[in-house]
């Protein structure tokens, strides 16, 4: 049976000033502000971040790597993954020496066909391609691949529609979006019943946090995690993304992770 091993410190439910107390590594997918000997059951989806796209997701004894980059060592005191997600054949989110040094004969990754003929030589337990509007049920949980690329002109060099995927995983009764490296388009803003969904804001690469703040207020997630936030000239103002989705829908719970240290 896996289970991760964390710092007893490290486990505590996230609020957004997390900036200011980066002890705070690890957000569970409940509501409650539960203590420690219940935050660790195995009734929630945990989430890790590793950095900029790559994260962790974790539930009873499913492990999930999503965009897992920044060498062997980003992934020390993990478990290993049952599931790899990529969502495409960028360098923050296909990392062919990353994944030539894991050991992944009792891993599926899940890919799109771009990243697929960009894979390295590796002996994994399966390799399913799914292209934009495919869904799969892989027992833990489904998946659907949702379409990810760029609106603005200047930016369509950067993402072709149907070369990568965004995903929803339908697990644990919730409904959980990522977003891979994408605009404000319509396929995400016609999301239905999304529970907790990592939406990217960086420029020139995806979109601003105007138009991230815009998407997320259509589709109206529980929660909504800005991610994929570092862009050419910095960071992108979280705290504003917050502040515009927040004002306009208190609803929706926006929670700040550390993806860069």
């Amino acid at each position: 049976m896996k289970h991760v091993n964390f710092i007893a410190s490290a486990l505590i439910v996230l609020s957004f000033n997390c900036k200011n107390n980066p002890e705070k590594v690890v957000e569970t997918a409940s509501t409650s502000s539960n203590e420690l000997h219940e935050t660790i059951n195995n009734e929630e989806i945990k989430i890790i971040p590793i950095n900029h796209a790559t994260m962790v997701l974790s539930h009873k004894d499913q492990v999930v790597y999503v965009d897992p980059v920044g060498g062997i060592e980003a992934f020390s005191g993990q478990e290993q993954p049952d599931y790899i997600l990529i969502t495409d054949i960028h360098g923050d989110h296909l990392d062919p020496t990353t994944l030539k040094n894991m050991a992944l004969e009792s891993t599926t990754l899940i890919v799109p066909q771009a990243v697929k003929e960009k894979l390295p030589e590796i002996k994994a337990k399966e390799i399913i391609v799914m292209n934009n509007g495919d869904t799969q049920d892989l027992g833990p949980f489904s998946i659907e691949a949702i379409p990810m690329y760029n609106l603005r002109e200047e930016a369509l060099k950067f993402h072709e529609k149907g070369r990568g995927n965004g995903y929803v995983l339908n697990w644990n009764n919730q409904r959980i979006y990522i977003s891979g490296d994408t605009e404000d388009i319509p396929e995400m803003r016609n999301l239905k019943d999304i529970d907790i969904a990592f939406v990217c804001m960086n420029l020139p690469y995806t979109m601003t946090v105007e138009s991230a703040a815009s998407a997320v207020l259509d589709f109206k997630p529980k929660k909504v995690y800005p991610y994929h936030y570092r862009g050419k000239d910095g960071m992108s103002d979280v705290d504003e993304f917050k502040s515009i989705v927040n004002k306009a829908n208190p609803n929706i719970e926006t929670v700040q992770l550390i993806w860069y240290k």
